[in-house]
């Protein structure tokens, strides 16, 4: 249940912000002139999260959306932190604190399906390392 809820949770964030990133919303462009990504950023990192998004309500494959989702709240942390600040156009610290959540729903999802993630692990870094 927990698992279901916090795949979900992470999904339904990252999903409704793909309305902001898509149609160029103000706050969207301002986010994204300001860490200098503006605009093929915005349509990157949103086609990330539309794909981390379908992958977390895929049960099957919700660790790599889990791994993918962690991966760019990371990256968004670090622009809050770095270029942003907490409160981004007097927003309350509101998409600093969703990023937050999704991050620790990620990371749970990536706790409990760890069996997955180290079996993909083993599988591919060994090809990676001897290319």
């Amino acid at each position: 249940m927990v698992s279901t809820l916090t795949r979900y949770i992470a999904a339904l964030i990252m999903l409704q912000t793909l309305f902001y990133k898509f149609t160029a919303q103000p706050e969207s462009v301002f986010i994204f002139t300001e860490v200098g990504m503006e605009p093929w950023g915005r349509y990157l990192i949103g086609s990330f999260e539309l794909v981390a998004s379908v992958l977390l309500l895929w049960t099957e494959f919700s660790y790599i959306g889990a791994i993918l989702g962690f991966g760019l709240m990371l990256g968004a942390l670090f622009f809050h932190a770095v270029v942003l600040g907490v409160v981004v156009q007097n927003d309350g610290g509101w998409l600093f604190t969703l990023a937050i959540v999704t991050l620790l729903c990620c990371a749970y999802q990536l706790y409990i399906q760890i069996n997955q993630v180290l079996h993909v692990y083993n599988r591919v870094m060994p090809k990676m390392l001897h290319v």
